[in-house]
């Protein structure tokens, strides 16, 4: 189901645990940045992409494939939702591995997906919307709270805009490094002398590099606060964010 964003959406007034109120308006601008037309897939195309990892979640076939020694030695089809019809059959595999088998992602994988009609850019895209669903589901699920319904998408069409500082580097996709981060990508990095990989591996398509410092300057710190370990901008100290966040990193067998 969808719905449209505004102040109703992403109430946590009967939450058990208060919840500070910039999360739900990073969650609000999120859900509003999730049902307009991005980069390289429409307004409906990024909302189908939501629903789809919310579908993956529950889908047999990831299971099954997961419990595989390897994600290719099975054939199978997704459970889908009947909005996925706007995406290729690619781009529908790719979002259920990329929410239940993220580990076993391999170059070759990524490379293949251009040949199916997913370019880098637009697998780009499709992870940021997928990193998007799924750290506000898995909040709202760590504070025993039902996810939100997806947004209305909104009409018009991709800006189908590629960084000209995007260059080939040892990730699956290009990238802009910190000191090519210049003109209309000047603010990507905020300034930092260079760039994290876990952010930089957006930056082929900046706005979603945009809409991910954005909700974790939430969910986590500002940017600008990163490299400050003597900084206490939350209720629990920095070397316990970081002690929960690696804890994190290992459980979703994160290769960092």
């Amino acid at each position: 189901m969808a719905v449209d964003t505004g102040e109703a959406s992403f109430g946590y007034g009967d939450c058990a645990l208060p919840v500070r109120s910039d999360i739900p308006a990073a969650h609000r601008r999120a859900w509003s940045r999730l049902s307009s037309p991005g980069t390289w897939w429409s307004g409906e195309q990024r909302v189908a992409i939501a629903g789809e990892v919310r579908a993956a979640n529950g889908c047999a076939f990831c299971s099954e494939r997961r419990a595989a020694s390897s994600p290719s030695a099975l054939d199978g089809v997704h459970d889908s939702t009947l909005q996925s019809r706007c995406l290729p059959d690619a781009a529908v595999d790719a979002v259920h591995r990329i929410t239940t088998d993220a580990g076993r992602l391999t170059q070759s994988f990524v490379g293949g997906l251009s040949e199916q009609g997913v370019y880098d850019a637009a697998y780009v895209e499709l992870v940021g919307v997928v990193v998007t669903v799924l750290s506000i589901d898995r909040f709202h699920r760590g504070i025993g709270v039902a996810p939100e319904p997806l947004p209305e998408p909104e009409p018009g069409e991709p800006s189908r805009y590629r960084p000209s500082g995007a260059k080939a580097s040892a990730a699956f996709v290009p990238m802009i490094s910190g000191r090519d981060a210049t003109g209309a990508e000047a603010d990507l990095y905020h300034g930092l002398p260079t760039a994290p990989n876990v952010l930089a591996a957006l930056s082929l398509v900046p706005d979603e590099l945009r809409q991910l410092h954005d909700l974790s300057a939430a969910h986590y710190l500002p940017m600008q606060q990163m490299m400050r370990f003597d900084t206490r901008l939350r209720a629990i100290s920095r070397a316990q964010i970081e002690l929960l966040a690696g804890r994190v990193s290992a459980l979703n067998e994160c290769f960092y």
